[in-house]
């Protein structure tokens, strides 16, 4: 009894420390990672006049940063498990920084496609090593709720970067002589050099090496994460990670969910712009960028207590597919309401759909991937699921373009979340029917199916 007692004291000490130590620092770096993709969406408001863009163009140019991201991202995540994730997230942050704040100075449609790519190659391997990196420091019964607290920074950095975004657009307009949009590319760039510089210096590789941890703390928690790799029947083989088709399955379910997530990030502010035509507004760009705050800063509270509840049950497969199941059925429902905050109300649920889904989502794979053989499968997982990042701006795009309006691409994405919560559902029948071992590793010590 007193030996449980006293686990249980340092399972809670440890799980607290290390939570403290890397959440806040980890989910800031997300913060400044996404707000740099996806800043793109507000600059468009005043970028494509003067660059001379079309929807489609726009739609391309969003997207390409997905080709050079895809093609890195799984080499990426080798390297990290190789040099360790304290000089690779440090290297990744110091590249995409600096080619976030070159975009400031793109003259022409041909730079803009070409930094967007680069801006891609420099970025791939954060958000799965990030990843993959959590795994390593948490036990599996903590990680839905930390990931959930470290996902936090996605919906986060579109609730404030929106208006952040919008407001340097329209009241730095030519500071030293640039457009408000280059200011702001500019701006928001610089903030990841400098994270690099610490994350050399702040980051430790394993617990083995954690100079903050007591040595009591180091052997508790080496030994527990080493005991749950062995007992999951996990596999560490890189090849065999690449084989395994529930890492290709766990992709196309991502790419449904994220299909979602990018057109609300990438055209969001389009659709706000156009209520002006559609229901005769004239919102200015920093209103513009607070209505868009709005749908993230809610699915950020939503995303907490959907993670939280999820690690409370101990149930997994139904987290991912309700989530993802509502935010199908309500962006359709968008398109037939008669007023923009009607129109706001089902955006905001297709985005607590969204965001409720991802955190739960990414558990998954941690349940039967370890070691190099994690890399590489989070890295599959990640890029599969990726290539709704070029997928979703230029169908929405090219859509938009060719109807004229919205409605059209934003049935897509109703389509394309329903297949997720299909394939989610499917995969839930072949764990439990031909991956016994997948089963075991993801039921919680109660005995319930996680």
């Amino acid at each position: 009894m007193s030996f449980v007692l006293q686990k249980s004291e340092i399972e809670a000490r440890v799980v607290r420390k290390v939570a403290r130590r890397l959440i806040p620092f980890l989910g800031l770096a997300y913060f400044v990672n996404y707000l740099d993709r996806t800043n793109i969406g507000l600059a468009k408001l005043t970028m494509s006049e003067e660059l001379g863009l079309t929807e489609t163009m726009f739609g391309l140019a969003s997207g390409l940063f997905f080709i050079g991201y895809l093609l890195f991202e799984v080499p990426s995540n080798l390297a990290l498990h190789r040099f360790g994730a304290r000089r690779w997230i440090a290297r990744i942050m110091l590249t995409w920084g600096i080619v976030a704040a070159a975009m400031a100075f793109v003259p022409s449609t041909g730079w803009l496609y070409s930094l967007r790519t680069l801006l891609g190659i420099a970025e791939a391997g954060f958000f799965p090593g990030v990843l993959l990196y959590l795994t390593l420091w948490f036990p599996r019964a903590y990680r839905v709720r930390l990931m959930g607290l470290f996902l936090l920074a996605l919906p986060v950095s579109s609730a404030l970067g929106a208006p952040l975004s919008s407001a340097i657009i329209q009241y730095w307009d030519g500071l030293f002589g640039l457009s408000g949009w280059r200011i702001m590319f500019l701006v928001e760039g610089i903030p990841a050099v400098l994270l690099a510089v610490v994350t050399w210096f702040y980051l430790t590789d394993r617990p083995s090496q954690a100079t903050w941890l007591d040595d009591d703390e180091k052997i508790w928690l080496t030994r527990e994460l080493d005991s749950e790799a062995s007992e999951s029947g996990s596999h560490g083989s890189v090849r065999r990670a690449l084989t395994d088709s529930r890492v290709w399955m766990l992709g196309l379910v991502y790419f449904g969910i994220t299909y979602g997530l990018y057109s609300l990030s990438f055209f969001l502010p389009t659709i706000v712009a156009g209520f002006k035509k559609t229901f005769d507004t004239d919102f200015s760009l920093f209103t513009t960028g607070l209505i868009v705050a709005v749908p993230f800063a809610i699915g950020a509270v939503a995303m907490v207590l959907w993670s939280s509840h999820s690690d409370r049950t101990g149930e997994r497969i139904w987290h991912v597919a309700v989530p993802a199941l509502i935010g199908a059925v309500s962006i359709p429902v968008a398109l037939y309401m008669q007023s923009p905050l009607t129109t706001m109300i089902a955006v905001t649920i297709n985005a607590v759909g969204v965001f409720c889904a991802l955190p739960v989502f990414w558990y998954l794979p941690s349940t039967f991937l370890t070691g190099a053989g994690a890399a590489a499968g989070i890295a599959v997982v990640n890029s599969v699921g990726n290539m709704s990042g070029f997928g979703a701006p230029y169908v929405t795009g090219w859509l938009f373009d060719a109807t004229g309006n919205s409605r059209a691409g934003l049935w897509v994405v109703g389509a394309v979340m329903l297949v997720a919560v299909v394939l989610v559902l499917v995969l839930r029948t072949r764990v439990s029917s031909t991956r016994p071992h997948l089963s075991s590793a993801i039921r919680s010590s109660s005995g319930r199916v996680r």
